[in-house]
């Protein structure tokens, strides 16, 4: 298939413009729009894109409501008849189309995202060949997985009304960071922002030194259980006011942690640079930004230490992409925030696979026992907390409809 394609498109490449082929019968075109959402430990809403010729396309856009009813009412009716490879034109033509609903940040960039993707997986697919080399090429043959662990209640046990052990205690922290090593993953990740027994005055977003305290404690027994075995990071999921988080900051310091996460709320970027300017330890955030735009200013401003856009959210795999190369120039990180399901997960192992300063990638469903059951593979996608680029065509990933029906929302 790829020759076929390729030898549409001779003449192309010397200028002879005369030949360039005729968009409506030389190119696949879009038939079709639907949304599955799948009830993971997050709503994933999974995209499939059809052509006229059969191809199906998957992406996934970050769980959020009315994103379905975006792609149905709103991007479908302009993206029927458009041909899926000319992805770039197609994501100016959802932004445009949604300009003054969203087309920036919010849902809106968060439907054309998760299209987005499955543009890459139905060009990859008409060409023969896997998304990362349509990106410029494979860099690296297995991507690094980071593991988000839960030392206490899980949300799929706070799912099922279940409380299965000792909540967010140090020995439970412990005990997780060690299942964590076992199961093969040299990097994890741990939130912060977890009950401990005493009140929080949350609308001053304040910590009193108990709970300063306290979150030393979980990271300081996590250090003492897996000491070098692993790279640990911490999340405040931007709870706290800048005074607490530095607090907790200088706190956790002497444990050297990977990074501190989302000290802040994101939308002061000369908070956060003040902030990563009076402390010692590194600072992560991005999953709140969207597009180039939004991290423009982070950069520009060494406000942060790695950067975590999230994939189906931010704007698409080009977009990350973009995202990637201007946080280059700043000898910044990559480090996508991720919570989805295979096909989201996919999409920012193609990513990571061709940008030079890709660092890790987050997995948040070690607590769902039917993630890997999704993908059609005969053995795990992730083994020793690590993901192999595959080489087959655009994502390299199909779904298992069967498993998806067992667990299918709407």
């Amino acid at each position: 298939m790829y020759q076929d394609f390729a030898s549409r498109l001779a003449g192309t490449v010397w200028g002879d413009y005369d030949k360039i082929p005729d968009r409506t019968t030389d190119y696949p075109t879009i038939s079709e729009l639907e949304t599955v959402v799948i009830d993971g430990n997050f709503p994933w809403t999974i995209i499939k894109v059809t052509t006229e010729e059969g191809i199906v396309g998957l992406g996934e856009a970050y769980p959020s409501p009315g994103v379905h009813e975006v792609i149905t009412d709103y991007l479908r009716p302009v993206l029927e008849g458009e041909n899926p490879l000319d992805v770039e034109r197609i994501y100016h033509l959802m932004r445009e189309s949604l300009s003054g609903r969203g087309s920036q940040q919010g849902i809106g960039t968060i439907a054309i995202s998760g299209v987005e993707l499955a543009l890459w997986d139905i060009t990859g697919k008409w060409v023969d060949l896997p998304v990362y080399q349509l990106l410029g090429g494979k860099m690296r043959d297995s991507i690094r997985i980071y593991a988000d662990c839960h030392g206490g209640e899980s949300m799929v046990d706070a799912a099922l009304g279940g409380q299965t052990h000792e909540m967010y205690t140090p020995e439970a922290y412990a005990a997780e960071a060690r299942t964590a090593v076992q199961e093969g993953y040299d990097m994890i990740k741990f939130d912060l922002d977890v009950p401990s027994g005493h009140e929080i005055q949350t609308k001053a977003r304040h910590l009193t030194d108990v709970e300063v305290e306290h979150k030393r404690r979980l990271v300081e027994a996590v250090d003492a259980e897996v000491g070098d075995e692993a790279e640990v990071a911490y999340d405040l999921h931007w709870n706290f006011n800048a005074e607490s988080a530095k607090r907790v900051a200088d706190a956790i310091a002497p444990f050297n942690p990977l990074w501190l996460e989302d000290p802040l709320p994101p939308e002061n970027t000369e908070a956060m640079a003040r902030f990563r300017e009076s402390v010692s330890v590194p600072i992560l955030t991005g999953e709140n930004r969207y597009g180039r735009h939004g991290f423009r200013d982070l950069l520009e401003t060494d406000a942060v230490d790695f950067v975590a856009p999230d994939i189906p959210k931010t704007g698409g795999i080009a977009e990350t992409k973009k995202i990637a190369d201007l946080a280059e120039a700043y000898y910044v990180p990559l480090t996508p925030h991720n919570v989805g399901s295979p096909v989201a997960t996919m999409a920012g192992v193609h990513l990571g696979a061709s940008v030079s300063n890709f660092f890790a990638i987050e997995f948040h469903a070690r607590d769902v026992p039917w993630w890997e059951n999704l993908s059609t593979e005969s053995t795990p996608l992730i083994q020793d907390g690590r993901i192999t680029v595959p080489d087959r065509p655009g994502l390299g990933i199909e779904l298992d409809w069967s498993v998806v029906d067992e667990h299918r929302k709407y």
